[in-house]
């Protein structure tokens, strides 16, 4: 453990009988499987506790407890591998694997990290901060162990709205085409952070298995399995007859059983003495299967259970009444997702070509606002980002206007779609990046660092970001304009951080950026909402001592404000850039590149994000280790004053 943190005493010790007593797996494989069930609840109660006090992801993570523990139960983890999906689903896992004692430094700086990652620990496999990709690395592992003629088993965990992406069909596809007994665990909760939607939950919702025919199947595998008849070309025989027997006893064939994939369930996720029983007769049957569970996002605490997408993450709450307790620290002022759900829901009132599209994140990114007055123009797509941009760009070559916004994170995996979907079209689409920059304690999975350097050189894009509230509508006003075309506006997570005016709605001119303050000594040029730290900073070394320094918010990437550049570059000697992104090929890469063109060599110091990936903490401890903080910002600046010019 860190020695900055101490043990969070958030449990009462009488209340925990087992759960103290598990280290490791191999010491609840030494339990009955009578005590599962207590163990699930300490276990359960250990995570509400601890959460209340140091907030993280609840409702996804209590509604795998009894999966969590059969798994481990029966499974000889960390030599079989347990592949999850969606990351947030993983604190029982990580509870019970060494982490114990650990765990009330979750998310926090120098911490246990958000989710699972095999640098933290043998018992993560593979990294899972985003969606869908568990059933394609399970697969890889799998065919691995077979190829080293081992015994190791291989689990995907694979829900949360996951298995509507892209990816997890493409896994699928190929599971049921290579050889490879791996099982696939899909946790069926009708959830991802919002309800899911989409056809296949409306399959999951629908698909049922005769309980009698599931009952004859285990006995019959049992006896084939006993007697050598599930090997190779047999087997491959006896599933097609298995799947027509199921579809003559139950009047339907699933998907799964369709590609060969043999289909268990669907079963209660939330009984653990039945899942171990499941779980270990699946485990000695070859070849790919896929175990269908009903589980509650939120199971086994009230208020998660009521109302998941605010229990999802919900902050510091109170564990025994379920009452959400605010940060001391958060300003009056409303956040930057408020103002943009607000806002299109006002632009759409007035434009009825706008649509709005999420993968996902209605509520995460506001656009439930819109959804709840205007239903039939808003849409959930699910977990696909690739799908969500490319079904934008259909509705906007047919005259649309569709706002599309993805996580900036999660817009990484879209970036074929952006390229040959939209771009290559100039599609009027306007894809509003949400957490852009340093998100926090969610760490380098869902830090927004990428979006300015990989969106840059795709053509016809238009690439801006608000310096304030303010600017977000003026934005979002300008992008929905005629002929646009593809339009990028990136802003932070959080709260603004100066006053919000609700400015009337009105075009800004595109490619054009804002003098902030003159100055002669020096020239600053930010983007985005870092450009108000950048003000503090500058305001501080001016009250140290007299100095000249002029501040510019460039407000877009792409195009590049050319009248300020010619300005600072015949005025300045010395130019710094700051942006919440990586420095390399962001703005301080563009701003070099255009001086180089156009026959300029001033001294140009870039602050941003270094070339690594950054680890979780609160952004303004983050912000210091990466020299984004007023302080730092504020030394380069005094520093920068005191270098003789040598132009």
């Amino acid at each position: 453990m860190h020695p900055e943190y101490e043990r969070t005493q958030s449990v009462e010790p009488n209340k925990i009988e087992l759960l103290h007593k598990i280290n490791y797996p191999a010491d609840l494989r030494r339990l009955k499987v009578e005590q599962l069930p207590q163990v699930c609840d300490e276990l359960r109660q250990t995570i509400v506790q601890e959460l209340s006090v140091n907030p993280g992801h609840l409702a996804s993570s209590l509604g795998v407890v009894e999966l969590t523990v059969a798994l481990h139960y029966v499974f000889d983890t960390p030599e079989d591998r347990i592949v999850w999906d969606v990351g947030h689903q993983a604190y029982g896992h990580k509870i019970l694997t060494g982490r114990r004692e650990q765990f009330s430094t979750n998310r926090k700086l120098h911490g246990l990290r958000p989710f699972p990652s095999p640098e933290e620990s043998e018992y993560d496999t593979f990294v899972c901060g985003h969606a869908s990709n568990s059933i394609s690395a399970a697969l890889g592992m799998a065919i691995a162990a077979m190829r080293q003629n081992g015994e190791r088993k291989v689990v995907a965990v694979i829900g949360d709205g996951a298995m509507s992406g892209g990816l997890a069909f493409e896994g699928l596809n190929n599971v049921s085409s290579s050889p490879n007994d791996m099982l696939i665990v899909l946790n069926d909760n009708d959830m991802s952070i919002d309800r899911s939607v989409g056809g296949m939950k409306q399959y999951l919702l629908g698909l049922s298995t005769n309980e009698t025919y599931n009952k004859l199947r285990f006995r019959g595998a049992r006896f084939l399995q006993r007697h050598g008849m599930l090997k190779d070309d047999r087997r491959k025989g006896l599933i097609r007859l298995g799947n027509a027997l199921k579809s003559a006893i139950s009047h339907q064939q699933n998907i799964f059983d369709g590609m060969n994939i043999r289909y268990f369930g669907p079963f209660d996720g939330h009984d653990v003495v039945e899942l171990v029983r499941i779980l270990n007769q699946l485990k000695v049957m070859k070849g790919p299967k896929l175990l269908h569970l009903h589980t509650k996002k939120g199971h086994g605490y009230a208020p998660a259970e009521h109302y998941t997408p605010v229990w999802h993450a919900p902050g510091k709450f109170d564990p025994e009444t379920g009452k959400l307790l605010k940060s001391e620290s958060e300003n009056c002022l409303p956040k930057y997702q408020q103002v943009f759900g607000e806002t299109l829901l006002e632009l759409a009132r007035q434009n009825p070509k706008i649509v709005g599209v999420t993968p996902a994140m209605p509520t995460g990114c506001s656009m439930n606002i819109m959804m709840e007055q205007m239903p039939d123009r808003t849409f959930d797509v699910g977990i696909a980002e690739g799908h969500a941009v490319t079904f934008s760009a259909g509705m906007a070559k047919e005259g649309l206007v569709p706002f599309c916004n993805i996580y900036s994170a999660f817009a990484q995996r879209a970036y074929d779609n952006i390229i040959h979907d939209l771009a290559i079209l100039r599609l009027n689409v306007i894809i509003c990046l949400d957490r852009a920059g340093l998100v926090g304690p969610d760490g380098p999975t869902h830090h927004g660092a990428f979006d300015l350097a990989y969106l840059r050189p795709i053509p016809h894009l238009t690439i801006c970001s608000p310096m304030d509230l303010d600017e977000l509508r003026r934005l979002m006003f300008t992008a929905q304009q005629p002929d646009m075309g593809p339009f990028v506006i990136r802003y932070p997570r959080g709260r603004g951080q100066n006053e919000y005016r609700h400015s009337p709605l009105e075009a800004v001119p595109v490619g054009k950026g804002r003098k902030l303050r003159d100055g002669s000594d020096l020239a600053v040029l930010t983007i985005g909402p870092i450009g108000n730290d950048v003000e503090e900073a500058i305001s501080s070394v001016a009250a140290d001592a007299p100095c000249s320094i002029a501040h510019y918010d460039m407000r877009f990437l792409k195009p590049l404000d050319e009248d300020i550049l010619h300005e600072v570059a015949q005025k300045f000697h010395r130019i710094v850039t700051v942006e919440d992104g990586v420095r390399q090929g962001g703005l301080g890469s563009a701003v070099l590149e255009w001086m180089s063109d156009h026959g300029y060599s001033p001294s140009i110091t870039r602050l941003g994000l270094p070339d690594k990936f950054i680890e979780h903490g609160e952004v303004s401890e983050l912000r210091k280790i990466v020299g984004l903080d007023v302080a730092s910002i504020k030394a380069v600046l005094t520093a920068q004053l005191q270098t003789p010019n040598s132009r």
